[in-house]
């Protein structure tokens, strides 16, 4: 699933459906599973690579020793541009490179946040819900638990590390799917299951 072209797949998201009621079988927390493609439309770096490639066109134009057109140059220029902001625009790899590790973080921890509210996730009624966010332009996935769950515990934080370094080194749904797992016995043992649960929150992948 993880993959940037089979993130969003049907099998990819039913196989983390399933995933997530193997964990609700064992707790009463309700994990809810976002996903997107990216968190940040990041225009500037389009721009900036668009600039960048036209400036060397015109430099290029104007030293080089073979001659050329002076009324071709604007248009050699604006075409640099606008294949460098393309090419910019619709390159995760490039936009990666480009893009500060903090402002990548900080646009899917953003996202997250502002997603966890839109899917009513803390508004379960023990306050026990999880937005697992995932984004696969940043590699990264946001854990944001409800204000019911137990935070604190050394599993709870190694579980949650774990399922949110599970993108860093590219796009692995048996990593995602593995971390995201792990959460069941962590979630299990400190809010396991009761017999009268109701299960509040959707399974389906959201996105």
């Amino acid at each position: 699933m993880l993959h940037d072209r089979t993130f969003f797949l049907p099998e990819s998201k039913a196989r983390v459906t399933r995933t997530i009621k193997e964990i609700e079988a064992q707790t009463s927390a309700e994990i809810v599973v976002a996903a997107r493609r990216s968190s940040g439309a990041y225009r500037d770096v389009g721009y900036l690579v668009g600039f960048a490639l036209s400036l060397a066109t015109l430099a290029f134009t104007l030293f080089h020793p073979a001659e050329f057109a002076l009324e071709s140059m604007p248009v050699d220029v604006l075409v640099a541009f606008v294949v460098g902001a393309l090419a910019a625009g619709t390159s995760n790899t490039l936009r990666r490179l480009l893009v500060p590790s903090k402002t990548l973080a900080l646009r899917c921890r953003e996202a997250a946040r502002s997603r966890f509210f839109d899917l009513g996730v803390g508004k379960t009624s023990g306050r026990n819900g999880i937005l697992v966010y995932a984004s696969a332009l940043e590699r990264r996935v946001e854990v944001v638990p409800d204000v019911g769950v137990d935070v604190a515990s050394e599993g709870w934080k190694a579980a949650a590390a774990k399922l949110e370094t599970s993108l860093a080194r590219g796009a692995d749904i048996e990593a995602f799917v593995t971390a995201l797992a792990a959460l069941g016995p962590v979630l299990g043992g400190a809010m396991p299951r009761q017999a009268d649960d109701v299960n509040e929150l959707p399974d389906e992948v959201d996105g």
